[in-house]
């Protein structure tokens, strides 16, 4: 039969069969180029995918489904405005060349208690000493704690400075580095921002400057992976260590070689409306 002797009902039925035939060699075309594409093209590819979020509405008893498209740039600025209030700028006091007592920069830190304590970089904040913190709500005096081998210190935070200012800092959520997957992106927020995609190697590499020297390293949700380090040997260490670390501090007897959560002792979980006021 010639195509020209089909009616109009015969030709749209021939459009649909073609249509739905192309569509069937399309998707399994994709698919097949998909497990065959590199590591490289993939991540984007899905991560774009991931963050193609569809919203369910009722108006009017209808459903309608309108889709949001969410850029990376967004979950970069939504990260940093979840830990901001949680990051201090560190001083402390030393002495210039004519004996006269300044303040020197002693990089950054991140409050990671409910009590407030602010983890920072041991290669800046190596001993007692007088140091201060600052973040939006103030400038107060800190004490030093200890520190630690594998690179980052302990500060406490005190009093205020001035009488007007009131210690006010949101915790940060705490994240898992054993759930990063190779090419996600990972965040360094210390005195500026840096970003570079996770290559599967858990021991971190960053190159760090001092002023960037316990900057809070973040995965896209805006949770803590850990901190920048401004060493020679290691420039990162990971939040669980840090975590384990404060833990066994505040009870020596506990055992290191078993897991205990963190939550007993340190921050609940973040939720972006609470604020925490020591």
């Amino acid at each position: 039969m010639d195509i020209k002797d089909l009616n109009k009902t015969q030709l749209i039925l021939l459009a649909v069969l073609l249509s739905f035939v192309v569509s069937i060699a399309t998707g399994i075309t994709t698919v097949t180029l998909m497990q065959q594409a590199p590591t490289s093209f993939t991540v984007p590819v899905n991560r774009v995918i991931k963050q193609t979020i569809e919203k369910i509405q009722q108006v009017e008893g209808k459903t309608t489904i309108q889709t949001v498209i969410v850029k990376e740039e967004d979950l970069v600025v939504d990260a940093i405005a979840k830990n901001q209030s949680a990051i201090f700028t560190i001083t402390r006091e030393s002495l210039d060349t004519d004996g006269k007592t300044i303040e020197v920069g002693a990089g950054r830190g991140f409050v990671i208690s409910t009590d407030g304590v602010v983890v920072v970089d041991a290669n800046l904040v190596p001993d007692k000493g007088v140091y201060y913190v600052k973040n939006d709500s103030g400038k107060f005096k800190a004490n030093f704690i200890f520190n630690d081998k594998a690179g980052f210190s302990f500060l406490k935070i005190g009093a205020p400075l001035n009488d007007k200012d009131k210690l006010i800092f949101t915790m940060p959520t705490f994240g898992d580095l054993s759930k990063m997957k190779i090419g996600q992106k990972v965040l360094v927020f210390g005195s500026g921002v840096s970003s570079f995609m996770f290559d599967g190697n858990k021991d971190i590499k960053i190159n760090v400057t001092k002023s960037n020297g316990g900057g809070i390293v973040l995965d896209l949700d805006g949770n803590v992976l850990g901190i920048a380090l401004f060493g020679e040997s290691t420039s990162f260490a990971p939040i669980d260590s840090i975590i384990n670390t404060l833990k066994l501090s505040l009870n020596p007897s506990t055992d290191p070689t078993t897991t205990m959560p963190a939550a007993s002792i340190l921050a609940p979980a973040f939720t972006p409306s609470s604020s925490t006021t020591p």
